[in-house]
């Protein structure tokens, strides 16, 4: 369940709030709300972010009506304005607008008695302490009220982010800010960062302010589009093909036994990141509607980067060379319940960056890292026409933007489109004798 603060602003959205409010205003309100909805565009960077806001909020609002005291006005618009969020997201997800229009239809049908709201229609506004609101201070309210919903690892890099950028900010009163703030932010940023990272970082920026105005911390926020370029810096980070074979080709002549073989194809034929590769056990690599997969999940103390990392990836015999037949000989003689690397996380990125360098030698740039793996394996899917929603799946990202535009320059799909789109893409050569 949400904090009070995040319910109490969920109420306010909808004057839900009061329980004097006639059914009539709570209608106009609502009715209001779906048209600004309707009329207000969508940044395609921000989509899942007011995804997770409409979820957030229908789930406020399933557990105020389950255990709230409600007149008989409040339960009937806490009713439809789930079905309002209901819909709003499916605007989202898939740009049907139907059941949205159908809404402010049935809305309709008598004169309005409210004057318009404005676009902000999720904004409620910010309060008139007086005090400044810096970054830094919006990032600790931010924190309190989201940590709690984090994975470990998603809070610690959240945090090292807002501490970032509280530094950058300084003493910039959010509550007061311009555009021409927040570009003189991202010049700053530029300045002493790669543009990968500076993205990353504006990313989070966009979150939070985003978050601020939602909960009525902040008025309005003027952040949009101010990533740079798409691909930044990422060209330098993947592999090339031949790259990546010459891997393959290195590995696949170390004993079957090895758990760094094995570390090393996974990571380029699935992209699967770092983590989620280390945390691997015997029991994830299972046949599934009869082929082999790698089960990347939460279970046995896990942990994932979001809701849309789990996924199964398809193992494709014969990519860049893979003996699927000798990983699954290596999988069947390991203990129940052991991982499939063989030394602390501390030390397997270093260890993995040690292997590429030897292997690859002076062509490897000073930015390739393991996770380089990941960016060429999706440069191939795009490359070789695969759609968004299968990389997606493949590479369990939340946004396809994040899938091409990010690594490459979803929908969880059937398993077997997955495997299809995996064969077509990846090169297949015969295993080399080992």
């Amino acid at each position: 369940m949400q904090s009070s603060q995040t319910l109490l602003s969920t109420l306010r959205t909808f004057h839900l709030d009061n329980p004097e409010a006639t059914w009539e205003q709570l209608r106009d309100r609502l009715r209001e709300i779906a048209e600004a909805t309707l009329a207000t565009p969508n940044e395609w960077e921000l989509l899942d972010t007011m995804g997770l806001v409409y979820s957030d909020m229908s789930a406020d609002l399933r557990d105020w009506s389950r255990t709230g005291a409600l007149t008989v006005p409040q339960a009937k618009a806490a009713d439809g304005a789930r079905v309002f969020l209901a819909a709003a997201e499916e605007r989202l997800l898939t740009g049907h607008n139907g059941p949205l229009v159908d809404l402010i239809e049935n809305l309709t049908d008598h004169p309005r008695s409210a004057a318009a709201i404005p676009v902000e229609v999720l904004q409620p506004a910010a309060e008139e302490d007086g005090e400044p609101m810096t970054f830094g201070k919006l990032s600790e309210i931010y924190l309190a009220d989201q940590g709690a919903n984090m994975k470990e690892s998603t809070l610690k890099n959240t945090t090292y982010q807002c501490r970032s950028l509280a530094e950058v900010c300084a003493e910039l009163d959010l509550k007061t800010h311009t555009r021409a703030d927040l570009v003189a932010v991202k010049a700053r940023l530029v300045a002493t960062r790669k543009g990968s990272t500076v993205n990353a970082l504006l990313a989070r920026l966009s979150t939070v302010l985003s978050w601020g105005v939602n909960n009525g911390h902040l008025e309005r926020a003027f952040d949009k589009k101010l990533k740079l370029a798409k691909g930044a810096d990422s060209s330098r980070e993947a592999l090339t093909q031949d790259q990546v074979q010459r891997l393959m080709d290195a590995v696949s002549q170390w004993p079957e036994t090895k758990w760094e073989r094995w570390f090393i194809t996974l990571g380029c034929i699935t992209g699967a990141r770092l983590g989620e590769i280390y945390y691997l056990l015997k029991e994830d690599v299972r046949e599934v509607d009869g082929g082999w997969v790698i089960d990347i999940n939460e279970g046995e103390g896990k942990s994932l980067k979001n809701e849309y990392s789990a996924r199964l990836v398809p193992l494709v015999d014969g990519a860049y060379g893979f003996d699927l037949k000798a990983f699954l000989e290596f999988v069947g003689n390991m203990p129940k319940g052991a991982r499939l690397s063989k030394t602390v996380y501390k030390r397997v990125s270093m260890d993995m960056n040690v292997v590429l360098k030897e292997i690859l030698g002076d062509e490897k740039d000073s930015t390739t890292t393991f996770h380089s793996l990941r960016h060429s394996l999706a440069s191939l899917l795009k490359a070789t026409g695969t759609p968004l929603e299968a990389a997606q799946s493949i590479l369990g990202h939340s946004s396809n933007s994040i899938t091409y535009d990010h690594y490459g320059s979803g929908s969880s799909l059937q398993l077997g489109i997955v495997k299809d789109a995996l064969r077509k893409a990846l090169p297949i050569k015969e295993a080399e004798p080992s």
